[in-house]
């Protein structure tokens, strides 16, 4: 076996990792016998000089089998297993209610969702708000979840891909991060190790997005959908928009909310409907529950008119330490802030622009998010009832809805809003949430 030092040389002078290598360094991380110095040698090299295809893949499957792989044959299920994952974005709440309507229609969904860090908020986070709810059973809790109801939305297990979680921390350390093939990796082996059939990617792009332009999201979806078709997985994704908050919320409990009202049909924001149809749409499709766009819409719809979405959803938080009630009165159940303040148009104006990163990072700056990893985090603050792109409003005529811990909080919030967004007489051509589905590169490389 080759010494550590070794192998990151190969890498640091641009040659290419056999699978031996690479197995031989995701088993260092696990045992520790690779120094967190070593580590962050092979990080930066994979960063400065990336990996091609074949090494990507080998990266992959080597940290999925670094701990348990789930094999959901042995549960007896009925139907596909089928997941979906978002490279993050502002409001994004989508996995909230995708989950749930996904499984009313026959697929078994166990998604595996991480926290908040940086300005995109945390699936776990908006859970966190709901009491009793358990974002860490074990798997035996898991298991039991999934087969019964059809879903379950928790946290990554200590079993599943402990490779990926030492790595990731010396990432976020030595500021590689932003490598494609380490990205590839560290979502892939979650799902492979969850022992889903199929997986829909949700890339996001623009301004709120970790992609803030079309050329690397591309990029990026084409690289996920194309090593996770290599490590055996059929994969889909779809480019969705980023330019603006998805939905009208941001900020934990609040989203939780307009995820309850979506599936209730108290209130669906448009956008946030297309972004959540499509991509049920493509796990249908993928998993083989329908044999066309037309079918999977119409089982969708149906599952969302009828209730059944919402049933799933109430049975998932139960089974999962949540309030049996949750759906009926979630408004009692989640915390509120003290203060709520609306931010009111100065002039009058069409909302041309946002800067969806900013707005995020103000919600963190309120308490809703993290700007370390162990920061704690304020459930109830955030912001609702944002406009649109391409809305016009008047004088007076409120803009977002702040809540806060604070006036102060509330006030500073307010001024970051304002700096955030462009008003002005412009016409906006808002296109289409989903920008494009890149369903079927999975048949062709």
């Amino acid at each position: 076996m080759k010494l550590a030092q070794e192998i990151i040389r190969i890498k640091r002078d641009g040659g290419e990792l056999s699978e031996q290598d690479i197995t031989a360094f995701v088993q260092g991380l696990v045992s520790e016998s690779w120094s967190e110095g070593q580590a962050a040698a092979m990080a930066m090299a994979i960063f400065f000089n990336d990996m091609n295809h074949a090494e990507r893949v080998a990266l992959t499957r080597a940290m999925m089998n670094s701990g348990t792989v789930l094999n959901w044959s042995e549960q007896g299920l009925n139907g596909p297993v089928v997941d979906k994952h978002s490279t993050g974005g502002v409001g994004d709440k989508v996995s909230l209610m995708l989950a749930p309507w996904v499984a009313a229609c026959g697929a078994f969904v166990p998604m595996i969702s991480g926290r908040g860090l940086g300005h995109t908020g945390g699936t776990l986070d908006k859970f966190d708000a709901i009491p009793g709810y358990n974002t860490a059973p074990d798997l035996h809790s898991f298991r039991r979840t999934v087969r019964d109801v059809g879903c379950a939305i928790i946290g990554q297990t200590a079993d599943l891909a402990p490779a990926d979680r030492r790595l990731y921390a010396i990432r976020d350390v030595t500021a590689t991060v932003e490598s494609t093939p380490l990205i590839t990796a560290s979502i892939l082996s979650k799902k492979l190790a969850a022992g889903v059939d199929a997986l829909v990617m949700d890339v996001k792009v623009g301004s709120g997005a970790f992609a803030d332009n079309m050329d690397f999201a591309n990029h990026l979806a084409h690289t996920l959908v194309r090593v996770a078709n290599g490590a055996g997985m059929p994969t889909r994704a779809v480019l969705t928009d980023m330019n603006q908050v998805l939905g009208h919320s941001c900020g934990n409990a609040l989203e939780m909310a307009e995820a309850v009202e979506f599936l209730t049909g108290a209130r669906r924001e448009p956008r946030l409907l297309d972004v959540t149809r499509e991509l049920a749409a493509q796990m249908l499709e993928l998993s083989g529950l329908s044999e066309g766009r037309n079918e999977s819409l119409q089982r969708l719809d149906d599952a969302l008119s009828s209730g059944r979405a919402t049933e799933h959803f109430s049975r998932m938080v139960a089974a999962l330490g949540g309030p049996t009630d949750f759906v009926a009165r979630f408004d009692t159940h989640l915390p509120k802030a003290p203060v709520v303040l609306d931010v009111l148009a100065e002039t009058d104006g069409t909302l041309l622009q946002m800067n969806t990163r900013a707005i995020g990072v103000a919600v963190i700056e309120l308490g809703g998010g993290r700007f370390k990893a162990n920061d704690p985090i304020d459930h109830a603050v955030g912001m609702t009832d944002w406009i649109n792109l391409g809305q016009r409003v008047h004088p007076g005529e409120r803009i977002v809805r702040i809540h806060a811990g604070s006036l102060e909080k509330a006030e500073a919030a307010r001024r970051a809003v304002m700096h955030a967004i462009t008003l002005g007489d412009t016409v906006v051509d808002v296109k289409s949430p989903c920008l494009r589905a890149l369903s079927f590169w999975w048949r062709i490389l």
